[in-house]
């Protein structure tokens, strides 16, 4: 490979069909929303999880969002997770608004001794496209614009208990160790990197030992923006999707881990990073070592087969992520 690869993040996913769903969860789901379903799109394309995800149309003439999954998926939790953090989310932030959840239990089947649980949770439908597909300077300003107004209702936090983003991220095999591993022969070097990543492992190894301190912050994030996680509408309103990452960590944090993907696109990022009020104070270094931990992360399972649920071209964004997050620290820190 002689450059990043290329992910198409609107065709990252393989989703089933509303039809091939439990009748079971299509009741209930009839129940929580008062009225039944009549008609439904094909799934959208976007994420890596095998979770039923499509809009759908009601019978009383409405047009709704469904997710689903039997908790055999690791989106099953993660759906409970963004319907439990949705409806407390600050008004200022843009948020497809929860309508309903249902719980249902699929009987029948090979596996009728211990029939699956399936959640569903129906959101409104926001119509909107993608960006970052490339990124333009038009729509960097305005998700930058939204990630700034999202730091200042959500700084100090306003839930309680969450964990900081650094221990969500250290829970079992901690990408902190991947650097070192990788210099002392203990885990491969992924395949289809720069030629200079094993010379500047020692430096990445450095780096990411300053997390303790540059992932401090009392701001609730949504620890996983991405494009992909984002929608603007006719109106360019930007909105943003999937809350089941909330963690606690500085108030740049969400917006630093989109400016690797921007850079690629050709974004003068470092003149963003002066100008937003997001980082203009911030040590060089932090920012720096989220993106190292990021790539680090990253690298961590690219070479391993995708896990239960989840498609291949999570491998390939992986693998995208590291290269354009290695990139970015040779551009500042002239590896």
């Amino acid at each position: 490979m002689s450059g990043a690869p290329d992910v198409d993040y609107t065709a990252t996913s393989l989703r089933p069909d509303w039809d091939t769903l439990p009748p079971a969860l299509h009741e209930s789901l009839a129940v929580a929303l008062g009225t039944e379903i009549t008609a439904a799109a094909p799934p959208v394309a976007s994420g890596f999880t095998g979770g039923f995800a499509a809009p759908v149309r009601l019978a009383d003439g409405r047009r709704v969002f469904v997710k689903a999954a039997d908790d055999s998926m690791h989106a099953y939790h993660a759906y409970q997770r963004e319907a439990e953090v949705v409806p407390q989310l600050p008004s200022a932030i843009r948020v497809p608004q929860i309508i309903s959840t249902a719980h249902a239990v699929a009987q029948g089947g090979a596996a009728a001794s211990s029939p699956p649980r399936w959640f569903a949770v129906v959101s409104e439908w926001v119509e909107g496209r993608m960006p970052g597909r490339p990124w333009t300077g038009e729509d960097f300003e305005l998700v930058t614009a939204t990630c700034e107004r999202i730091a200042e209702v959500m700084d100090p936090s306003p839930f309680d208990g969450l964990k900081l983003f650094l221990d969500e991220l250290v829970e079992g095999e901690s990408p902190l160790q991947v650097p070192e591993q990788i210099i002392a022969g203990d885990r491969p070097l992924p395949r289809g990197l720069q030629p200079w990543v094993r010379r500047i492992l020692p430096e990445l190894a450095d780096l990411v030992q300053l997390a303790p301190e540059a992932f401090a912050g009392n701001a609730a994030s949504h620890g996983d923006l991405r494009p992909d996680n984002l929608i603007i509408d006719a109106d360019r309103t930007c909105w943003t999707v999937d809350w089941n990452w909330l963690a606690l960590g500085p108030r740049w944090l969400d917006w630093v881990g989109l400016l690797p993907i921007a850079q690629h696109h050709g974004i003068d990022t470092a003149a963003a990073i002066r100008s937003s009020p997001l980082t203009a104070d911030v040590p060089a270094d932090h920012l720096d070592c989220y993106n190292a931990v990021v790539a680090a992360y990253m690298l961590r399972n690219a070479d391993a087969p995708p896990p239960p649920g989840c498609t291949p071209a999570l491998r390939e964004h992986q693998r995208l992520y590291a290269w354009t997050f290695l990139d970015w620290l040779a551009a500042r820190r002239g590896w």
